[in-house]
């Protein structure tokens, strides 16, 4: 018996972690926008994950903070601009252009570059490599395929 009730209060724990966040909105654009927004951000503890799929603390105060400034009538580039001042370039899955984040906006292309010059000169200095057989070498061949 003792057992069983154990069982019991360990499943009422773990539902009790599953639990989804639920912020009443005065109507669904307001929903749509904190959906949208913390889809765009990225969760500072975890690595690879935003904010509407990360259940680490540090996102749920983040997604209530949203919440919070949405409901105050903050705009969505208000909201991105305190996110981005209190956290750093780490928190937007879409950097901004600005000096620190010109190589990765601009480094694949950059890296692209190279690669196609690279390849044209490769195939360029093939081209030059290929000689033109002389009359001699045409009648040359010519015997040797002859031959066979």
């Amino acid at each position: 018996m003792k057992r069983f009730l154990y069982m019991i209060v360990l499943l009422l724990c773990l539902k009790g972690q599953a639990a989804i966040d639920a912020y009443p909105f005065p109507n669904a654009e307001l929903q749509e926008r904190h959906k949208a927004l913390i889809e765009e951000l990225r969760c500072p503890q975890c690595l690879n994950t935003n904010l509407a799929g990360s259940d680490s603390m540090i996102a749920r105060d983040l997604r209530r903070e949203v919440h919070r400034m949405l409901l105050e009538g903050k705009s969505d580039d208000e909201i991105l601009d305190f996110m981005h001042q209190r956290y750093g370039d780490f928190i937007l899955y879409k950097p901004r252009l600005q000096k620190g984040t010109y190589v990765l906006w601009f480094g694949p292309l950059f890296l692209l570059l190279v690669v196609l010059i690279v390849a044209f000169r490769l195939v360029k200095s093939r081209k030059d490599q290929i000689s033109v057989l002389s009359d001699s070498d045409v009648k040359r061949l010519e015997e040797l395929i002859g031959k066979k």
